[in-house]
């Protein structure tokens, strides 16, 4: 079968197309032949510095849409053909993936493969952000940082059908265009502390979801109204590990909390598949739309990593794997 892997750490030019070895499902898991693979910030960063990277060479890949291969020993309640999509540890970027049962889902009715392979990650961090570690309530104002990506569209769309009031970070005046498309009632540019204040009347919002780390995630922190809290969901900056204690936390009776879906699956598969089963069902009622604004070909993931690298694209990126999803208009890029 065809895969990208790479066999040293750097940049978009390290992933190579190789032929391997199709993997067999052990127990508890289930093959995948893949129709898209997902690709996230989590991909350049294993690709970049190591993120997540158990041995070298690495395929990889954390979400696959397509049908179920084959069936590992004990699995139940799927069955071979099945339409699917799953989350991975890696190796999505191949003709067939390998992932462990708790974490491969039936497609929701109505949904086709193209837009499945857009959930297993995105889908339910945004919902987690929003409702289960973010609990916003109607009435409410939340930041999102990174307000024009694949997670940021998605949080504007659920915060807002929460009854909040949406404030998106963006790094373009094009980015904050496209992310008042998906729920966000103001956009910011660049900084964002003293406009946040001014939005408020000087209150300060009550969530605020950062993906970025660093000086952005402090900012953050001091853009929060009193009893605020502020959910970490990633280190996009690449700065150092940051700590907050009392000195933060007291004055105003704020709080911290942290998100990692990653994590999640390896700790606690179970409430992980009833968060996303309670995720999904906001595409398939219609609250959620998650757009796909640029498709490649498998061979193609080093020009996709390019392009999120670049920071310039929005929505979502997908590699089609199996060509005979193709259509001209899929696979023309779009910035």
């Amino acid at each position: 079968m065809r895969a990208i892997e790479f066999q040293e750490y750097g940049g978009p030019e390290v992933l190579k197309a190789v032929e391997a070895e199709v993997p067999e499902p052990g127990p508890g898991q289930v093959s995948v032949d893949v129709a898209y693979a997902g690709i996230n910030f989590a991909d350049l960063k294993a690709r970049d510095s190591g993120y997540r990277v158990p041995r070298l060479p690495f395929v990889p890949g954390l979400e696959v849409s397509g049908r179920v291969r084959a069936l590992g020993e004990g699995v139940t309640g799927l069955t071979v053909g099945q339409e699917v999509t799953a989350l991975t540890e890696g190796g999505a970027y191949a003709d067939v993936a390998v992932a462990d049962t708790a974490t491969v889902f039936p497609i929701p009715s109505g949904v086709d493969l193209r837009t499945a392979a857009t959930l297993p990650t995105v889908l339910p961090t945004a919902y987690a952000l929003v409702h289960s570690v973010g609990r916003l309530q109607p009435g409410e104002t939340v930041l999102v940082q990174g307000a024009a990506g694949g997670i940021g569209t998605v949080v504007g769309q659920l915060a807002k059908a929460a009854g909040g009031t949406v404030y998106g970070v963006v790094s373009s005046a094009a980015k904050a265009a496209y992310a008042r498309e998906y729920g966000y009632d103001e956009v910011f540019v660049g900084d964002f502390e003293a406009p946040v204040r001014a939005a408020t009347g000087g209150r300060g919002v009550d969530l605020v979801l950062d993906p970025v780390g660093g000086d952005t995630l402090r900012a953050g922190l001091a853009s929060l109204a009193v009893f605020g809290r502020l959910v970490s969901f990633g280190n996009a900056s690449g700065a150092e590990a940051w700590s907050v204690g009392q000195p933060e936390l007291y004055p105003y009776g704020v709080t911290v909390g942290g998100f990692s879906i990653l994590t999640l699956a390896r700790t606690a598969p179970a409430e992980l598949r009833d968060l996303t089963e309670r995720a999904f069902a906001k595409v398939a009622d219609g609250t959620v739309t998650l757009p796909v604004t640029a498709e490649f070909a498998l061979e193609e993931a080093a020009e996709a990593h390019r392009l999120m690298g670049a920071r310039t694209s929005t929505g979502k990126l997908l590699l089609r794997v199996a060509d005979q999803y193709a259509t001209v208009s899929q696979v023309l890029p779009v910035e």
